[in-house]
């Protein structure tokens, strides 16, 4: 499986890519294996700031459905709308196309306390 360095992983399976101060956010490769093929992605449309720990929708699979929580606080800037029609990219491209949701951060530094690659990997065993 795939863990890139450059990003930020939560013990709840999402990763946060930072670009200045704008944070994109969605599930780990490690999560969308373990779900199975991803069917429906539900995010809610009316959000608007959000902190860290906040459920920001869910994603649904054939196996199960849980809950995405922001890794961090901010304000929802742009969600990943081209996952109504094709959810299966969270599959194939979990940290590209498959991205969920993108937001500005109020609080860059709360992504010290978010895990690196390696502490992830240790996390799932791999």
């Amino acid at each position: 499986m795939n863990y890139p360095n450059d990003l930020f992983y939560t013990n709840d399976h999402e990763w946060l890519r930072i670009d200045g101060t704008t944070g994109t956010i969605g599930v780990t490769d490690h999560a969308q294996g373990e779900l199975g093929d991803v069917v429906y992605v539900d995010i809610d449309s009316s959000l608007g700031d959000v902190c860290a720990g906040d459920t920001l929708g869910t994603i649904e699979a054939v196996k199960t459905v849980a809950d995405i929580l922001s890794p961090v606080s901010g304000k929802v800037i742009e969600i990943n709308n081209a996952l109504n029609e094709n959810p299966e990219v969270v599959n194939k491209d979990p940290y590209g196309e498959g991205w969920m949701i993108k937001i500005e951060l109020s609080d860059p530094a709360e992504a010290d306390k978010l895990m690196k690659a390696p502490e992830y990997m240790a996390l799932i065993g791999e």
